[in-house]
């Protein structure tokens, strides 16, 4: 696998996940990433259990694990080591850091000029939020992904995973390599400002443009706000969801499921103004298939059954694409980042 970053030196002085999530990334394709930690450590290493032997042979959170493969770690105590904090800090090509604004030139004084330094933060440099404590739960209440997460009856409910701290660090990676771009052509730094408010604002995507249309989006459960049907359907041994996304495929559900439906459901719209019946018919049928019969029946329709997550990790495709690996001793998530060499260029 390419390592288009070999030579490009990280200093990770982030913590918790959007950070830390984001040097694992540019570790994964090549760069040298040093992360250092406070005396007591990064606060992941004690959110447990469950807890497992770590990297360096102590037992850690397994929490910690999921975002630290592929760094040296040292520990630092910013306070009173700043002529090493600064030093690092020059030596580093790239800089990532998630301290309260204006905290690290304050510890580290004036940072160098063709440095790239990634700040990561709950609400941005500036703002009246700008000093406001910050994690991806208060976020996803205040940003109003949580309001149209859960069942239409029920209360708002949070995604599974942290995932606007997620979302924000494979933004800072776009921002970094981007920034490592200009420097390669101009030989200048950069200052990223990476908030995990922007992030989830933009993230709304579709359901914020439906509110900007005057449409407020509403919880609905698996449901979609502008397909139907796409959602969970329970089968005869669990839960199973089917998407569809185009009238080629309503027809091919249609037809695997032997549904008799008006006609005039071909038309996305008119699913969506009968979206209770439209739902209830697929519901019926899928009642009667158990999840392996209905996946064997949908060919050519987007389906998959609810899965739990360590179904998903030993799904046969997981397996043939190694989504498991072993670092250090440590069985990982592997990375998603993948390059190769193009075959016409088979000497990179």
């Amino acid at each position: 696998m390419l390592t288009p970053l070999e030579g490009v030196r990280v200093l990770d002085l982030s913590r918790i996940l959007a950070g830390p999530h984001a040097a694992q990334s540019l570790s994964d394709l090549g760069a040298e990433v040093l992360k250092l930690e406070a005396p007591w450590g990064d606060d992941t290493r004690t959110w447990g259990p469950p807890f497992q032997t770590g990297f360096d042979g102590e037992e850690v959170a397994s929490y910690f694990l999921s975002c630290n493969r592929g760094k040296r770690i040292e520990t630092i105590d910013i306070k009173t080591e700043r002529e090493r904090l600064a030093s690092l800090i020059a030596f580093a090509d790239v800089v990532i850091e998630n301290f309260k604004p204006g905290t690290l030139e304050r510890l580290a004084g004036e940072l160098p000029e063709d440095a790239i330094v990634c700040s990561i933060s709950g609400y941005g440099q500036d703002g009246p939020r700008r000093d406001e404590p910050a994690f991806d739960l208060t976020m996803q209440a205040r940003s109003g992904i949580m309001a149209i997460t859960g069942e239409a009856d029920g209360p708002p409910a949070k995604v599974g995973v942290a995932w606007i701290d997620v979302m924000t660090g494979m933004n800072a990676v776009s921002a970094i390599l981007a920034a490592l771009y200009r420097r390669e052509r101009t030989g200048k730094g950069a200052r990223i400002d990476i908030s995990l408010w922007d992030t989830a604002v933009a993230a709304l995507v579709n359901q914020a443009h439906n509110a900007l249309a005057g449409h407020e989006p509403q919880r609905m459960g698996s449901a979609h706000p502008n397909l139907v049907p796409y959602r969970v359907f329970e089968a005869k041994d669990g839960w199973f969801a089917i998407g569809v996304g185009s009238e080629g495929q309503w027809h091919k559900l249609v037809a695997a499921l032997g549904l008799d439906v008006p006609d005039a459901w071909k038309d996305n719209a008119e699913r969506i103004r009968c979206r209770d019946d439209v739902e209830a018919a697929v519901q019926e049928a899928v009642h009667r298939m158990d999840r392996a019969e209905l996946e064997a029946t949908l060919m050519g329709v987007p389906c998959a059954p609810v899965n739990s997550v360590t179904e998903a990790l030993n799904d046969p495709q997981s397996l043939a694409r190694r989504s498991v690996r072993e670092h250090e001793g440590v069985r990982v998530l592997a990375s998603p980042l993948r390059l190769q060499a193009s075959k016409e260029n088979n000497d990179v």
